[in-house]
């Protein structure tokens, strides 16, 4: 089991607004911070095909949040999204499209949230770790 990621108790709620203002579509978007600490979020566009179903960030904003870190700004450090069906666990649909990398993985479900890192040979559906998280 990895170190705790500390997240606020601020971000949940406001990530939990964002959810519900886009359902019945996945909400999703940019998670920043460091190791230790989730510190801030970007919400993105779901330009997926079927967003109901599934997410998938607007590139335009994952791109700008990059050149931004590269520039000193905040660092990219996972990416969050709704399940609007309510439970908050991934599926096997969030893990194939899940790069190995490490990355936070933050869901929220209408029922509560889960946090996953994405890695090679993951405890869930091969690519998915669980992260503890610590409210503040």
């Amino acid at each position: 089991m990895g170190m705790r990621v500390r997240i606020s108790r601020g971000v949940l709620d406001a990530l939990q607004r964002e959810s519900a203002a886009a359902s019945p579509a996945e909400a999703c978007g940019l998670l920043f911070g460091n190791a230790e600490e989730i510190t801030g979020f970007r919400t993105a566009g779901n330009v997926a095909d079927a967003p109901e179903r599934r997410f998938e960030i607007d590139p335009r904003t994952l791109f700008a949040a990059l050149r931004a870190e590269r520039a000193g700004g905040p660092r990219v450090i996972g990416y969050w999204h709704s399940h609007p069906g309510g439970d908050p666990t991934p599926s096997a649909t969030d893990a194939a499209m899940a790069e190995p990398d490490g990355k936070l993985w933050l869901i929220l479900g209408s029922a509560g949230y889960s946090l996953h890192r994405a890695v090679a040979q993951g405890t869930l559906h091969g690519r998915f770790d669980p992260a503890p998280a610590l409210e503040t």
